[in-house]
């Protein structure tokens, strides 16, 4: 509250002995006293000094202390006015509350009412400044929240409208209600003809995908429940045509109640475009990294036919039948290679379901036939080719001639690394194995020789690469993961340089 210090009060009496008596008392009480002997010297002191509380008689000759309260109010509402009456002057007090006084005392005035009601017109006065400061600093909160909650709708607004995706919301009716920049570009309709007057399937390519989206909104498989994420769909733009964007959208909800949703439409006919270039540009390198990468194996095989050819012409001009004999071996073997390689191209660069090929057959006869087709091979270059099969391995459903492609490769290259081993006086060896797992069937092809380095084994399954350097195609391995991939199954290997490697063939068991 107001200290009374310094705190102005005019005195207003047509009687000079209470004016007197009152200036004394309110002095020595530490107020600044202002006196007037009747009303309209009051006003004009009053507009001079605007003092808070007025002390004023009712009864003065001119203008009375009920006039002198109406102008007071017109100047300041305000001042606290506090009203001297005589007792019975019922009239004077009725017009006195009509016009808001402050207080009243009657007459004769005892100092104690006196004081009473000037600290009672302080603490009013102290609690409307407080409101007054209040308002004014809430009114200024609210000023400066209302410029920020602007500044925050503009900035969103503006970020929303600058979108490069479209935004369209809909209600829980499906009426198109928001429909921002970006949309109008992608469908080529204006907002104002699109909100509130088309549903959002007349957008979608057909009603039926505008029921299957909302089926997926609500289920909890394609971004959690009330949510969709990047689904590739169909819109219709203003002439008919489609136009495929990925769609990602949410439900809003009002007091927990569907109100209806927000999608975003991303334009994907520049990115299918910069895709079709990509795989383009991508299948003119295959082409061209085809070509390098075959060029040195197909010349070695071209060079093994014209060596072989040449010793074949030999022995016939000069009649020596083991160059002939020799020569024709070269020949067959070359012929081989060609085959193999041209097998090899055919199968990695088809599409190929194996499932319409498959039969029902023996794994173990299909690893016991390779065996059987590399066992002189392996014992030319003193090498053990072992056979470990499991015998409870069951008939089932597989494509005998992928798999037996794929063995034949892996059997192939275990022993070409066999025969790579440098060093002498150890007893090379590979091993077929064939087991019944929990989940399926598995190939283990087991050499002992001359295992992988392990930047070769990070390079193992690139197009085009071969640990046989110029003398393999670099197709061999591909094919084979190719084939297991097609039938469901994984290929792995581990390899420690000079001890050997192992690759593992996993297939799902699908029992006759």
């Amino acid at each position: 509250m107001t200290a009374e210090m310094h705190t102005k009060v005019l005195v207003v009496d047509d009687e000079e002995g209470i004016r007197t008596l009152l200036r004394i008392f309110l002095s020595r009480k530490g107020f600044e006293v202002l006196t007037a002997e009747n009303g309209n010297e009051g006003i004009e002191v009053f507009k001079r000094e605007r003092p808070p509380i007025v002390i004023t008689d009712i009864k003065m000759p001119g203008m009375d202390g009920l006039e002198l309260l109406r102008q007071i109010r017109d100047l300041d509402p305000d001042t606290r006015v506090i009203v001297i009456t005589g007792h019975g002057d019922m009239t004077s007090v009725i017009e006195s509350l009509r016009l808001e006084v402050s207080d009243f005392i009657c007459k004769p005035v005892k100092e104690e009412a006196l004081l009473t009601a000037i600290r009672r017109a302080q603490e009013i006065l102290w609690m409307k400044d407080r409101r007054r400061k209040y308002t004014h600093n809430l009114e200024k909160m609210i000023e400066e929240t209302m410029g920020e909650l602007k500044k925050t709708n503009d900035f969103q607004e503006n970020l929303i409208e600058s979108s490069i995706d479209g935004i369209i919301g809909i209600d829980k009716d499906g009426t198109v209600r928001i429909f921002y920049r970006a949309a109008e570009e992608l469908t080529g309709h204006k907002s104002q003809a699109v909100v509130g007057r088309l549903n959002i399937t007349q957008i979608y390519s057909s009603p039926g995908l505008a029921r299957e989206i909302k089926k997926k909104i609500y289920s909890a498989d394609y971004g959690g429940a009330g949510r969709l994420r990047d689904l590739k769909v169909n819109v219709l733009n203003k002439v008919g045509e489609e136009i495929p964007i990925r769609l990602s959208a949410t439900l809003l909800f009002r007091d927990n109640k569907e109100i209806g949703s927000v999608g975003f439409f991303q334009d994907l006919r520049e990115i299918k475009q910069l895709q079709a270039e990509l795989l383009e540009k991508e299948r003119l390198s295959a082409v061209g990294e085809t070509i390098t990468g075959m060029g040195h194996y197909i010349k070695n095989i071209l060079n093994g036919l014209e060596g072989g050819a040449y010793m074949v012409n030999t022995g016939l001009k000069k009649n020596k039948e083991h160059l002939l004999t020799k020569g024709w071996e070269i020949v067959q073997k070359n012929v081989s290679k060609i085959s193999d390689l041209v097998l090899n191209m055919l199968t990695y660069s088809r599409e190929h379901k194996p499932e319409h090929e498959q039969c029902v057959c023996s794994p173990n006869d299909i690893a016991k036939d390779v065996c059987d087709l590399m066992k002189e091979r392996a014992k030319k270059n003193d090498i053990e080719l072992f056979q470990d099969f499991d015998p409870m391995l069951p008939q089932c459903y597989l494509f005998p001639e992928g798999i037996h492609r794929s063995l034949l490769n892996l059997v192939t290259n275990a022993i070409d690394a066999c025969m790579d081993q440098e060093g002498e006086g150890k007893n090379l060896s590979v091993v077929v194995r064939t087991r019944k797992v929990e989940d399926g069937i598995r190939f283990d092809i087991i050499d002992n020789g001359a295992g992988m380095k392990k930047e070769v084994q990070a390079e193992l399954f690139s197009r085009f690469f071969s640990t046989k350097g110029s003398k393999g195609s670099g197709f061999g391995l591909l094919v084979t993961r190719k084939i297991i991939e097609e039938h469901g199954g994984a290929i792995t290997f581990v390899s420690e340089p000079g001890e050997g490697s192992t690759f593992t063939v996993h297939l799902p068991l699908k029992q006759a």
